[in-house]
């Protein structure tokens, strides 16, 4: 079999592009595929656009590594490609002595994680920050931010194509087949062909688990179910009394209905937990029934009538309602036994601060073997 080129990557969300552009820049031949017709159009600019710090995930675990080495690298690189940021801050709140004690035990686990910069604020201290705010104390993150994911992606293509990748959209892969070589790949959309490929990374995001089971050569119990996970957002007719983003103490399936900021400091609250079968966008107004009690909990000023249904994402989860959060998945051949395939799965929060990080670890796996 002649292979017609080194390495496809499939899922054009800023995951699969910062790989692309990753394994570009190292020298190797990359060919990125999308199924849709432009760069992020799913989970990718569905979310809160923010920069976390680090604080949530268990120690050791690849979600805290690749979240405070991906934060740096984030930053860094917003900086130098003209990507806007802001490092607004985040307070995480307590609403009452028993999560204070959570919020120290959060502060507890990010210090392990590397998220030097953490305090734990009194309730005065807290206030002198956001007056507006209703707690009893918090956790202050000065490292938390937003990003503009947009342009970060469209930087990232820029990136990519500059260092000799070819980007192809309306080209949705149908199935693989693993073989001596490498894979053979069977395009559909604009494309409709065969091509053959030394190195298949799939970045599909919501998506990954049902293209992998596409993947013939592929052990099917190498592949975890797929749970999808809608948040809901509102946003707030006016301005919010905050600078900083706002969360409340974290929940099992998500980190709350937290209120952020965009960079024109437009307030935004989400998401909320609604487990679905199917892939669905629409924000159905009544969801904000449940929003402002929840909201009112940190901020009792909160005016009625004055949410609106905003937009929506999925988390790609591969833990089912009522299990704890699994990590990331980034599937080698370690895992699999297939040389030269990465599958990546379960890639939610935070995997728009993780990608540069992702992306780096992903290279290393490839070229290791």
């Amino acid at each position: 079999m002649s292979v017609d080129i080194e390495c496809v990557v499939v899922g054009a969300g800023v995951v699969g592009l910062a790989i692309a552009r990753e394994m570009a820049q190292a020298g190797h031949e990359v060919l990125l595929i999308e199924a849709g017709e432009a760069i992020g159009i799913g989970t990718s600019s569905r979310n809160s656009e923010v920069i976390h710090a680090g604080i949530y995930y268990p120690p050791g675990s690849l979600k805290a590594q690749l979240c405070v080495e991906g934060r740096h690298q984030l930053y860094d690189y917003c900086q130098s490609h003209g990507v806007a940021t802001q490092r607004l801050g985040k307070l995480i709140v307590a609403k009452d002595p028993a999560q204070m004690t959570g919020l120290a035990t959060l502060l507890e686990r990010g210090l392990m994680n590397g998220v030097d910069d953490l305090r734990l604020l009194d309730q005065r201290q807290a206030l002198d920050l956001e007056p507006a705010l209703s707690c009893v104390g918090a956790l202050y993150s000065p490292s938390t931010g937003i990003v503009d994911s947009h342009a970060l992606m469209l930087a990232l293509q820029g990136d990519a194509e500059a260092a000799g990748a070819s980007v192809a959209f309306h080209t949705p892969l149908l199935k693989a087949r693993v073989t001596v070589d490498g894979f053979v790949l069977e395009l559909g959309g604009t494309a409709q062909m065969s091509l053959s490929c030394q190195r298949l990374i799939n970045a599909a995001g919501l998506h990954a688990p049902a293209l992998a089971r596409r993947i013939e050569g592929l052990a099917p119990q190498s592949v975890p179910r797929e749970y999808l996970c809608k948040g809901n957002y509102f946003s707030l007719t006016g301005r919010a009394p905050f600078r900083h983003l706002v969360y409340p103490a974290p929940q099992a399936a998500g980190l709350g209905i937290h209120m952020t900021l965009d960079l024109g400091g437009q307030a935004r609250f989400g998401p909320d937990v609604e487990w679905v079968e199917h892939e669905d966008y629409l924000v159905e107004p009544a969801r904000a029934e449940a929003f402002y009690p929840a909201i009112r909990d940190y901020w009792p000023g909160l005016p009625d009538q004055s949410l609106q249904p905003g937009y929506s994402g999925i988390r790609p989860k591969i833990s089912a309602p009522g299990e704890p959060a699994c990590d990331f998945l980034i599937s080698s051949q370690a895992e699999h036994q297939v040389p030269g395939l990465i599958n990546l799965f379960g890639i939610e929060s935070p995997g728009l601060t993780s990608c540069l990080a992702i992306a780096g670890r992903v290279r290393q796996l490839i070229e290791s073997v």
